[in-house]
């Protein structure tokens, strides 16, 4: 390998915009529920996104406003963003790793149960002023 090509030295020079995001792993919902609510709150300004989410029955609701809710304080703090200027570029559930679980059912057989679990990824962007 020769110098300057590694992966830390690829992103020096490449201009690219700030990324503000949070993840949670290892989240013990189901990827699927979880893709459910995410549906609700793609796209929106994160203010409407925490609105939405605390208003929602499903319980996949509460570890999904945990993210967003870190992704803005990182916003605020780390980057100097304004929260009412932010908007939800990207948020996604991928697969965790799945535990599996024994149940012996009648007559010697075997009913496998899966506990999935999920990783939760919010990226944040700044609404763009058009000008003029």
């Amino acid at each position: 390998m020769s110098v300057g090509t590694g992966p830390h030295e690829q992103g020096k020079n490449m201009v690219e915009e700030t990324a503000i995001h949070a993840c949670a792993r290892y989240v013990s919902m189901s990827p699927q529920k979880v893709r459910k609510v995410i549906a609700l709150v793609r796209g929106l300004d994160a203010n409407s996104a925490l609105d939405v989410l605390q208003f929602t029955p499903n319980a996949a609701a509460k570890p999904i406003r945990k993210v967003l809710r870190s992704a803005i304080a990182n916003a605020e703090e780390n980057f100097g963003f304004n929260r009412d200027e932010l908007y939800i570029h990207r948020i996604v559930a991928d697969q965790g790793p799945i535990r599996r679980w024994r149940r012996f059912g009648a007559r010697g057989r075997f009913k496998p149960i899966l506990r999935r679990s999920s990783h939760i990824t919010v990226v944040l962007r700044e609404v763009e002023q058009e000008a003029g």
